[in-house]
């Protein structure tokens, strides 16, 4: 069994959980994940380590309620046991000294983008990082990019903090400034991920996209995660979880993310049933 040390929220309905777990803070690279089952009833959560301490055996993970699993691992209290976790798992980030590159995060994705913009940096890059919510509230990590960031820039949809608009906007505006860009890494939702491709295909500007969503055994034995890249079928989780982002098939990837939506609503309405305390932040605002 794996101890968790602290679960805590960070922002609405995303929570910082760490984990005791030895080998897997040992092992980790940037842009690997591990699996985790909250217990004996729950899915598997594909979820990348955000940062380690191998002397404490420790890993960080930062996840979003969404579904029934990741409400059942918001329940996890403090000394907890996580039923099962495996990792690392994936291929690690190719890291080098690119030059100057741009690390883009949305929402949650902010979280996977980290430890990848911080091997970056550790590599020799200068690190231009835009961040990008829905509102204040959905910002996440925004100090500790900060930190390993020469320049970060923050947008939001609703204008609450920093600039007003999309992560795109705020590429452009790079662009616009006639920065010498070497390298892109975008990573939140799939249509984010699918406009900044766009956008730096146009420009010619290499750039690696994360489809850590779609997983599910995380192993390559369930298929789930098929996708298509460069017009070949690719499993996120053996193969991935990054891409060249100006090779995915976005439009195939959000219907296949679409494909058990009816299924993912019985289960949490099944859920919220069980927990009726829980129903109005699960269906409503926040807790």
């Amino acid at each position: 069994m794996y101890k968790i040390i602290f679960n805590r929220p960070i922002a609405n309905k995303v929570k910082h959980m760490r984990v005791k777990a030895p080998f897997i803070a040992q092992k980790r690279k940037p842009g690997n994940f591990v699996i985790l089952i909250p217990d004996e009833h729950g899915e598997r959560i594909p979820l990348t380590i955000v940062d380690s301490n191998p002397e404490e055996g420790t890993i960080d993970l930062i996840y979003q309620e969404v579904g029934t699993s990741t409400y059942k691992l918001g329940l996890k209290k403090d000394g907890d046991d996580l039923y099962r976790i495996v990792g690392p798992l994936g291929k690690p980030t190719h890291i080098e000294k690119f030059g100057t590159v741009v690390a883009i995060g949305g929402g949650v994705g902010i979280a996977p983008l980290y430890p990848i913009a911080k091997g970056m940096k550790e590599a020799g890059n200068r690190i231009v990082t835009i961040l990008g919510a829905r509102s204040r509230n959905l910002l996440i990590l925004e100090e500790k990019m900060r930190a390993i960031s020469d320049d970060l820039r923050v947008w939001t949809d609703d204008g609450s903090y920093g600039k007003k608009g999309l992560v795109t906007h705020g590429l452009q505006e790079l662009i616009d400034e006639g920065l010498k860009i070497d390298h892109v890494v975008a990573i939140g939702p799939t249509i984010m991920m699918k406009f900044v491709a766009k956008l730096t295909k146009e420009h010619n500007i290499p750039t690696i996209v994360s489809l850590n969503p779609i997983m599910v055994d995380g192993t390559g034995m369930c298929g789930a995660c098929r996708v298509l890249v460069g017009g070949e079928i690719k499993f996120a989780c053996v193969d991935g979880p990054e891409f060249d982002g100006h090779q995915v098939d976005y439009d195939n990837l959000i219907l296949r993310l679409k494909a058990y939506r009816e299924y993912e609503r019985i289960s949490l309405e099944r859920f919220a049933n069980f927990y009726p305390e829980l129903r109005d932040y699960i269906f409503g605002g926040a807790k």
